[in-house]
């Protein structure tokens, strides 16, 4: 490990670059320590950094060296050529031009030199200079180089020391790019929460906590004297800043009092003093909101409530996220998750419902296992086996430590608005508890019982696996896979069909399998009772060619006649159905493999063979024989293990089974009874197909990770008590110490507990017991506690339709069997995420997308980098990377999070799988800037003085422009309540996106432009205006608080410059204001958007003859020919509107019997109004028609060539239906364009 010595100096701004960059190296971030260099390593300064040990280390001197080096080690140098050479450029201005200059300004404030005024100011006005240089050059982009933090930011740390809010108003692309990156983890982590300059004034040393000079007042202080000290300062300070914020308040304007409360709140807050950036950088909008949220405590149920347990009459809401695994890290499935379930927590919190979303992180048994295993081989060289069952219990736990909050810092990326202080882990004591507790009462009850069946089993993991961790690989024929512990892959996909002898006669039966070496635990022969080709072979025996065993013919009904010969082996110790076979004919069940995939019970020479070697063998003999048959091609499915990739095998293991008949059935019932709804209801089929047809379910796994199984085996040491036997369930009993399990024996066995001897299962529970479980174990059951009274049942459970039965069915089986009560009373399943194309995501498509990469954006060479550390073959990693460029071929843009969010949320109709185009995000990465710029230039609008009514409501004084607004604002906030209530999320998405996009800005925003700029001409103007202002700053406000549940970062960033309606009492975040309801906002009319409709169809007609006849520039008069009088009074009452949005010169309405000027371009804009467009003096008429002559030409050239191509003889059968169809439309898009330059040219030469 590398070592860099720093200075102990808390201000030492070139060992802090060293330490910043440091932290970008994750994987080999050198250790750090304050002390001086040995004096071996002639180090001339620090920072210094030793890499390597011994004779062969090197040193690298000084704070350019030393942050370089770590820098390229942590890619944050530029990703290629072209970048490092911009940033050593960039480097290079920081050290000639602004190094000096702010040093000089930094260094006098901090005693670290004298002060010379006139060399501070003239210092200062340099530094200004340099920086706008440095805010010009970021205006368009996020950082200087590239899209992701370089070495640049790291040496630009001490200007902001001394830039005062005035500076920072002036500079804000500088302010964005710095307010970014400080906020980023590895500068957290370094210095703390930076708090920006308010004045620029001397300050006093830190003191070096290493620090042993004495002091001149005595003898040096001791650290808790120091400590007491600053306490004592920093109470004084406090009380100090309180009494000035005391006289300050009384003296300050509502908007002023708002923000200086803003930032009294917390200094995590973000900046919304300063104006707004020119453009949109979700960096910039998401790196300070979240700290200042979870600070606030607005995540808790507790917040703005004195007592939960309280009755709140506007309801209570509470969800369990689906735990994500410990070992986990994000996809977009979670993604999904979590878009979905935060909207609807932020939604609920919004509506005044006492709300809590808890957080949890499953232990994730065989996942977590596997991970540190690799661990230990990787870095100790030792296995599990070496270290003993609690060291390597130890060794889990240290890394869950370390690793294991990762999956939370991701959450909270995603703006995830989870209660943290209630998070929960399944293998905490409190959780631990409550599984052993369930176990024990479900045994003592008969629910649990021990039972040898066929299981799932990894002998890789040397486990049994559930269901959920088995993945199907398809194969279409023969295919060779590597399978863990064999060097030469191994051949999947194929038939073999080989003969067994008919005992006592020359006949053979023929049989066929996909896994030959299993016909060595062979126990029968199976045909279809009704197939007369062996019925003559009744109570006949086949021999098994390998042993002196003779197997019976048996006649059942699950033999398929027509597949191959109709006769099936039966091996009911390794597969299910040949299980239930021999279950109901009593044959033998010979078990042939160990624990370790190693042949066992069969003969020589294949006793001890491991499995696929086995195979081999067993076909080589079968032809030495002469009793094999042929091979051939056979599409099947091969069991691989998710965790191993070892093929599964079905093994006859003694296990821990859930009785499941009678809790399926009242799973299945509270359904059919309506107790329990799943939405959206096309799920109800699979549900009652699994929990009609139930079967037991196995809790037991071989690990060492998880929760130890408490059931003991019991020996009793008595004559008189005949020994027990493993599968005996009367020798098992449960208890939650070994001390409770041997009073349980001694009663059960009627003898003293000095007799009994107790040895405890050595197996683990299924991880999805303790998840079946977690609705209550959160809260502390089987303990009666507050949070379980106030909590538990819950309101709603939203996951996706994947684990609907391993998780959801048993979460309700469990809920009812141990509390008798349904853990929540909707089940909303959301879709499967898909690619683009509809593929599921797959590594070796190269299309699985990490949600940071789409929030932050990665280069096309940043994803290949990602296939080139995964585990993938070679072959597979080149087929992922020309997926990866066909589908990106520039790389993912930069959307953040909000707009992955949007995006997430607008896709989720209530379908089975998600196809999710990037390309769609960035589309909502682009509304997020179109919002910015709507609230930027509305807030210009409204001015510095503007004062919002107190509250939100008709003046009767509204134009007609204000009175449509808001009648669309109102049908938006019906639309969302009324989808939010029916989780059709891209319902909310449109709703809001159409109200913003489309009705805000492209309409309103336009239409009132002339109603402010005449605000001053006279007193009737500036009423106007003010009553603009009130309908604008409600469209604003509303409209942010509508979207706030979807896109909580911008919603909260724009929301915040906007002043407040009650300054003194409103909330102060949006996350904790009341979310628009329709009983507020009742203004929807339909008449007033019919009529507007109407309008927008004419103005629509107007552009689009202005479009046809190039008037980009040019205003000109329009007349409307309305068909009555009706019509034309509608018109005239919205010509400030038509004129305004139509780019018109003048709006002339006009009935039937009013002739129309001569010069008119002619459209029909609907049945009540044709548009006449004033041409006449505005074009060159000759020209234009000109013009429209050569375009004709040109148009039916191309269609008399796409007729010829069509019309020749083989055309139907050669080309391509898709392209039949293409050249179809260009000839119907060519016919149509040709019509309207015919139309054109008529109505100019009727000019002429």
């Amino acid at each position: 490990m590398a070592t860099l010595y720093v200075s102990p100096h808390p201000d030492d701004f070139r060992s802090l670059l060293a330490l910043i960059a440091a932290e970008f190296c994750p994987s080999s971030r050198p250790k750090a320590l304050t002390e001086d260099p040995p004096a071996s390593l002639n180090a001339r300064s620090r920072p210094t950094l030793v890499l390597g040990a011994g004779e062969g280390e090197s040193v690298l001197s000084g704070s350019s060296a030393v942050s370089w080096y770590l820098a390229l080690q942590g890619k944050r140098a530029g990703v290629d050529t072209k970048q490092q050479s911009q940033v050593w450029q960039w480097l290079s201005f920081a050290d000639n031009e602004l190094t000096p200059v702010s040093s000089a300004v930094v260094f006098p404030l901090m005693g670290m030199m004298g002060v010379d005024k006139k060399l501070q100011q003239s210092s200062r006005a340099e530094m200004m200079r340099v920086l706008k240089v440095l805010d010009q050059a970021l205006e368009p982009r996020t950082f200087l180089v590239g899209e992701s933090i370089t070495l640049l930011l790291f040496v630009s740390l001490r200007m902001f020391f001394v830039l005062e809010p005035p500076d920072r108003t002036v500079l804000t692309n500088v302010t964005r790019w710095f307010l970014t990156c400080i906020n980023q983890p590895q500068f957290l982590k370094v210095l703390g929460k930076v708090t920006l300059c308010e004045k620029m004034v001397p300050v006093a040393p830190k003191t070096i906590a290493a620090s042993s000079d004495a002091t001149a007042n005595g003898p040096p202080k001791t650290e808790a004297q120091l400590k007491k000290e600053a306490k004592k300062k920093e109470k004084l300070e406090k009380f100090q800043q309180k009494k000035e914020m005391e006289a300050k308040k009384k003296t300050k304007p509502p908007t002023e009092l708002l923000m200086s409360t803003l930032f009294s709140l917390s200094p995590l807050v973000s900046d919304v003093i300063s104006p707004l950036p020119d453009s949109y950088s979700p960096q910039y909008v998401e790196a300070a909101w979240y700290p200042w949220w979870e600070k606030q405590g607005f995540f808790k149920p507790e917040y703005g409530r004195k007592n939960i347990s309280d009755p709140n009459p506007r309801g209570m809401f509470m969800m369990c996220i689906p735990p994500p695994n410990v070992t986990g890290s994000l996809h977009l499935g979670h993604a999904l998750t979590n878009a979905i379930q935060d909207t609807l927590t932020r939604w609920h919190r919004m509506r005044g419902e006492t709300t809590l979303w808890n957080p949890g992180c499953d232990h994730a048994g065989i996942a977590t296992q596997v991970v540190v295993e690799k661990k230990l081989m990787r870095e100790r060289g030792m296995s599990r086996h070496d270290l003993g069952r609690e060291n390597f219990i130890q060794e889990v736990w240290k890394w869950k430590n370390e690793k294991g909050d990762r999956i939370y810092h991701q959450l909270k990326k995603l703006g995830s608005s989870l209660d943290w202080d209630r998070a929960c882990f399944t293998m905490d004591t409190k959780l631990s508890y409550a599984v052993q507790e369930a176990f024990i009462r479900m045994h003592d009850e008969g629910v649990i019982y021990r039972s040898k069946r066929l299981v799932n089993w990894s002998c890789s993991l040397n486990s049994a696996i559930s269901d959920i961790e088995v993945d199907k690989k398809e194969l279409t024929g023969r295919t060779l896979l590597p399978v863990p512990g064999y060097k030469e892959k191994v051949e999947f996909g194929v038939l073999v069909s080989f003969a067994y002898k008919v005992d006592g006669s020359d006949e053979e039966v023929i049989v066929a399998t996909t896994r030959i070496e299993t016909m060595l635990g062979d126990s029968a022969v199976a045909v279809h009772p009704t197939d007369s080709r062996y019925q003559h072979l009744k109570g006949k025996m086949v021999l098994h060619p390998f042993c002196d065993r003779k197997m019976p013919i048996v006649f059942d009904d699950f033999v398929d006649m027509s597949f191959g010969t109709g006769a099936v082996k039966i091996t009911p110790a390794h597969d299910h159905n040949d299980y239930e076979v021999g279950e109901r004919h009593n044959l033998a069940f010979i078990n042939i493999l160990d624990e370790n995939g190693l042949l066992i019970n069969v003969p020589p020479p294949f006793l001890g063979m491991k499995r696929f070697e086995a195979r081999k063998a067993v076909l080589q003999a079968l032809k030495d024989r002469g009793q094999f048959k042929e091979i051939k091609d056979n599409p099947m499915v091969v069991p691989v293990c998710s965790r191993s990739k070892d093929i599964v095998e079905p093994l006859m293991k003694p296990q821990w089974y859930v009785s499941c008949a009678d809790m399926g059935k009242q799973a299945a019932d509270s359904v059919r009874e309506g107790r329990l709804k799943i939405i959206p209801d096309h799920h109800l089929k699979t549900w009652f197909n699994w929990m009609d047809n139930i079967r037991d379910w196995c809790i037991s796994r071989q690990l060492w990770w998880g929760h130890r199984i408490p059931a003991y085996f019991v020996t009793v040491n008595d004559p008189s008590v005949k020994p027990g036997e493993d599968m005996d369930g009367h020798y098992w009993v449960s208890g939650s110490t070994e001390e409770e399990a041997r009073e349980k024996a001694a009663k059960r066995f009627s003898v003293s507990t000095d007799k009994i001897t107790l040895r405890q299962d050595e197996d683990v529970l299924d991880t999805w017991f303790s998840s079946g479980i977690f609705p209550f174990s959160i809260f502390g059951w089987p303990n009666e506690t507050q949070d379980l009274n106030v909590f538990y049942p819950g309101t709603l459970l939203e996951t996706g339709h994947d684990i609907l039965f391993f998780w959801v069915a048993r979460m309700v089986m469990m809920g009812l069997k141990l509390t008798g009560k349904l853990p929540f009373k909707e089940v909303y399943l959301h879709a499967v995420v898909r690619d683009a194309h509809g593929r599921k995501m797959s590594k070796s498509l190269g299309n699985v997308i990490d949600p940071l990469d789409v929030i932050t954006g990665i280069s096309l060479e940043g994803l290949y980098a990602q296939l080139t550390d995964s585990n993938l073959d070679p072959i597979e990693v080149e087929k992922a990377k020309q997926g990866q460029k066909s589908d990106y071929p520039n790389g993912i843009p930069e959307c953040g999070t909000d707009a992955l969010r949007f995006a997430l949320c607008a896709y989720t109709s209530q379908g089975r799988d998600i196809n999710l185009d990037v390309n769609r995000i960035l589309g909502y990465r682009h509304f997020c800037n179109k919002l910015w710029n709507a609230v930027k230039f509305a807030m210009k609008t409204l001015g510095d003085n503007f004062v919002p009514s107190e509250k939100a409501q008709l003046c009767g004084e509204e134009s007609v422009s204000d009175r449509w607004i808001l009648s669309r604002l109102s049908a938006a906030v019906g639309l969302c309540d009324t989808a939010f209530k029916a989780y059709d999320f891209p319902a909310i998405t449109t709703a809001i996106y159409n109200f913003w996009l489309y009705e805000l800005c492209d309409v309103y925003l336009e239409s009132v432009k002339p109603v402010f700029s005449k605000a001053e001409e006279d007193s009737t103007s500036q009423r106007q205006a003010l009553v603009c202002r009130q309908t604008l700053y409600t469209c604003l406000e509303v409209g942010l608080r509508l979207l706030s549940p979807l896109m909580p970062f911008v919603s909260e960033e724009l929301y915040q410059r906007l002043p407040r309606r009650r300054p003194q009492s409103d909330p102060p975040s949006i996350t904790v204001t009341s979310y628009p309801d329709t009983e507020e906002f009742c203004w929807n009319s339909e008449e007033v958007d019919r009529d507007m409709e109407f309008i927008m169809t004419v103005v629509k007609t107007i552009r689009s003859l202005r479009a046809d006849y190039n008037l980009t520039k040019t205003r000109a008069d329009c007349y409307l020919q309305c068909i009555d009088s009706a019509t034309a009074s509608l018109v005239h009452k919205y010509s400030l509107q038509i004129q305004t949005l139509s780019y018109s010169q003048a709006i002339i309405p006009l009935t039937d019997n009013q002739p129309v000027p001569e010069g008119c371009a002619v459209a029909i804009a609907s049945d009540r109004c044709t548009v006449n467009l004033m041409l006449k003096g505005l074009i060159d008429v000759e020209k234009e028609v000109a013009k429209l002559m050569t375009k004709k030409g040109d148009l039916e050239k191309q269609m008399e060539k796409l007729r010829e191509k069509m019309a020749k003889g083989d055309y139907k059968e050669k080309v391509p239906v898709k392209v039949q169809e293409q050249d179809a439309e260009k000839l119907r898009q060519s016919q149509t364009e040709l019509e309207k330059v015919k139309e054109a040219m008529d109505n100019f030469r009727k000019m002429m």
